[in-house]
């Protein structure tokens, strides 16, 4: 519900429809649930009913909380494989971007986001918006944008961090992070990239040790006040390194700010 809620704020001023996906699966039924069910009921529809049930109260919810008229809202339930459902609804009904809450890294286990959220950071197309929980919308005027050089950028794969500083006249600093797989090569062809698609953004350049990557993009955040994280994501990239790099789920970085990932097709 909190990243519901930051998602009806962040698009408050836009025309757009939500899609709420549930997805489910067969150990999700356990057997006193088949017990209780009536002989003419089949397991999925039982499921699906119930699900579609959660969804349209969280809808009324919302609408109630918000009343914005220029959001719709549509409730899609799916009893398939994880990521494989994502994928088929943003391409089935055009997703521009997908909206996930977190759990984030509190407590004793440190844990960066949940397996879900990397997943389809990892698997899937569309951008996503990873939200901590708890993270409370706020005017988003700095936003930061690592850069590492592995990959070269299109306009396409950055439209949905460019919308986003358009829609709030943001602040981007643009941090390039350079450690030991720094790719000197493609240097030139970003940066004339970058400064054509963000003329305004404050360019900092960092080198560093690999393993240091995560205090210093935390400590970035911190002594400059950013509101929104925003990378690209590419197999065996910068991102990939991030995640799955010596059991990183287990490091304790604190992100409390959203987390913006978007497919770099290079």
């Amino acid at each position: 519900m909190n990243a519901i809620d930051y998602a009806m704020l962040l698009f408050e001023n836009v025309h757009c429809d939500f899609y709420i996906l549930n997805v489910q699966k067969a150990s999700s039924f356990i057997s006193d649930d088949m017990m209780v069910m009536s002989a003419s009921a089949t397991i999925y529809q039982t499921l699906i009913d119930a699900s579609k049930k959660s969804i349209d109260n969280i809808i009324t919810k919302v609408k109630k909380n918000h009343k914005n008229d220029k959001h719709g809202f549509h409730s899609i339930v799916d009893y398939d494989n994880f990521i494989d459902s994502i994928n088929q609804a943003t391409k089935l009904y055009h997703i521009d971007l997908i909206i996930m809450g977190t759990k984030g890294a509190t407590g004793l286990d440190k844990v960066l986001f949940g397996s879900n959220t990397v997943r389809v950071m990892q698997r899937c197309e569309t951008p996503v918006l990873a939200i901590p929980d708890g993270c409370q919308f706020m005017n988003l005027d700095k936003i930061a944008f690592t850069t590492n050089y592995l990959s070269l950028y299109n306009i396409k794969d950055t439209a949905p961090l460019k919308d986003i500083l358009n829609l709030f006249d943001s602040e981007l600093s643009i941090l390039h992070l350079a450690d030991e797989n720094h790719l000197a090569q493609k240097q030139d062809s970003n940066i004339e990239f970058l400064n054509s698609q963000f003329p305004n953004a404050i360019h900092e350049y960092i080198d560093m040790e690999s393993n240091d990557m995560f205090k210093t993009i935390q400590q970035y955040i911190i002594n400059n006040n950013i509101k929104m994280l925003a990378m690209m994501s590419k197999r065996h990239s910068f991102l990939e390194r991030l995640f799955i790099r010596h059991n990183v789920e287990t490091f304790a970085f604190s992100i409390s700010i959203p987390f913006l990932v978007m497919e770099n097709h290079d």
